[in-house]
């Protein structure tokens, strides 16, 4: 504690670069109590808690964990919102990725502080299924991008004509995921071949997963994004006789008020236009992916009957008039795909990029819709990252501390967050200069010599467990 919080200044105080205004000493702020036992001392001798409060809101949050571990008073500091509403007061947030990961039949998260490049591992996900059958079967059926690339969307599409013998063993199968408010959400997913409402959260705070409200419809495989500081969820598919059916409808989530809404269901207007009844039941139109982007929500959309997978555009959602709009024919239609079924984007500074993969080593390329032109342009030609033919290699995208991040995994396990400026330079068209170099970070490497405009934040050895999702958290 001392390495953190002693400095060899003659005021430490003035060492921590902050004043204190007699508007924050005087400011009405909840008391930490401190009154355990006989146990009333203050949480550093000789100064009010106030002043203590405005220490400790600047101490890097990867130390929290440890702090906690100092006194009650401590842990209770910690663990309470006003230490955090005062580090968004005085400009002290800290952006953090965090990593979910499937291995056997649980979630676990891994949170990353891209400064100190160092990891923590979190809590382990509830699992509300402890069947020994579920371990078996595992394996069969990891699929979309809430279960990396061990993809067998057969599975699921035979679904539809019946077959549920997977999904009977599989708990959190094809969960979504998303942050608001400081906290992460896990929505839904397949337990006992029923798709769940249930809504879990992660309250970095409290360092705790917490059970909220639960959404009007089960789903599985939905798509979430954020906008307007709620929680928006659309799609996804519910089990019904038949098998899987695909879900046009939509609810958005307050984590104000801990309330569900409905919102207005997607028309998928495009589905409606098949010509024949034969076609409209063969053909399932689902949504592939949303976004927000410029104050919407954008939802590529397809229509699968396996073996067959096509891109139909995609619709947009005004939340101001409730309302879906057809998406720019440019845009859905040329949206790249991560696999059959998953389209990831990321919007960074207010533009929405997506990596396009392709069957051969290293050439990956980054395109970022045009909306003005009404098209996908690609500014960076050559991705370093695994053959995407390799189903062991999946890779999710992030926007991080204002840069955009491929998360990826090779062939020995390594998970290496590779991030690239695209702000400042780091813009690679179609000629990339021969004479660059990438930085490379231990085991993690690329043999392309002309990738000069990424690095290798950091990386970590999961093992065998299945990237499944990653979310940023600012606080």
């Amino acid at each position: 504690m001392g390495s953190i919080l002693s400095f060899p200044s003659q005021n430490p105080l003035e060492k921590l670069r902050y004043r204190v205004s007699s508007a924050e000493v005087s400011s009405k702020r909840l008391k930490i109590s401190t009154d355990h036992g006989k146990d009333n001392s203050r949480l550093i001798p000789s100064l009010p808690d106030e002043i203590s409060l405005l220490i400790l809101a600047r101490v890097p949050r990867v130390y929290y964990l440890g702090l906690k571990l100092v006194s009650r008073s401590w842990k209770a500091a910690f663990c309470n919102a006003e230490i955090y509403q005062l580090r968004k007061e005085l400009g002290t947030t800290e952006e953090w990725l965090y990593i979910l990961t499937m291995v056997e039949e649980k979630l676990l998260l891994h949170g990353l502080d891209p400064l100190s490049r160092r990891w923590q591992r979190l809590p382990a996900m509830p699992n509300l299924v402890f069947e020994e059958e579920s371990k078996m079967c595992l394996s069969e059926f990891l699929m979309w991008n809430m279960m990396g690339a061990r993809f067998r969307i057969a599975d699921l599409i035979t679904g539809w004509f019946g077959r549920k013998d997977t999904l009977e063993r599989l708990p959190f199968c094809g969960c979504a995921t998303g942050a608001v408010d400081g906290c992460l959400y896990v929505l839904g997913g397949f337990s006992r071949a029923s798709a769940m409402r249930c809504a879990w959260r992660y309250n970095p705070m409290e360092n705790i997963w917490q059970e909220v409200s639960s959404m009007f419809t089960g789903r599985a495989f939905c798509k979430v994004s954020i906008l307007n500081d709620k929680l928006y969820v659309v799609g996804g598919v519910s089990k019904g006789r038949g098998g899987l059916t695909p879900l046009q409808s939509a609810e958005v989530y307050d984590p104000k008020t801990n309330v569900w809404m409905e919102v207005q269901s997607m028309p998928f207007s495009k589905a409606k236009t098949l010509s024949t009844a034969f076609l409209a039941e063969l053909l399932k139109p689902i949504a592939t992916g949303m976004n927000s982007y410029i104050g919407r929500l954008f939802v590529p959309q397809s229509l699968y009957s396996w073996p067959y997978f096509v891109d139909v555009g995609g619709e947009i959602y005004d939340p101001e008039t409730d309302t879906w709009a057809d998406m720019p024919a440019g845009m859905g239609e040329g949206w790249p795909a991560r696999q059959a079924g998953t389209k990831l984007s990321v919007v960074v500074n207010g533009d929405l990029y997506a990596l396009e993969p392709s069957g051969s080593l290293d050439s990956g390329k980054i395109k970022m819709y045009d909306y003005q032109a009404g098209a996908w342009k690609v500014v960076i030609s050559n991705v370093p990252v695994h053959d995407f033919t390799d189903s062991e290699s999946p890779y999710l995208l992030a926007s991080l501390l204002g840069k955009l991040h491929v998360i990826t995994k090779d062939a020995n396990n390594v998970t290496a967050v590779l991030q690239v400026d695209l702000k400042n330079g780091g813009v690679m068209l179609e000629n990339p200069s021969s004479n660059a170099s990438i930085s490379t970070c231990e085991n993690f490497s690329s043999s392309d010599t002309r990738l000069d405009v990424w690095k290798v934040v950091a990386s970590k050895n999961f093992g065998a467990a299945e990237l499944a999702s990653c979310l940023v958290l600012d606080i």
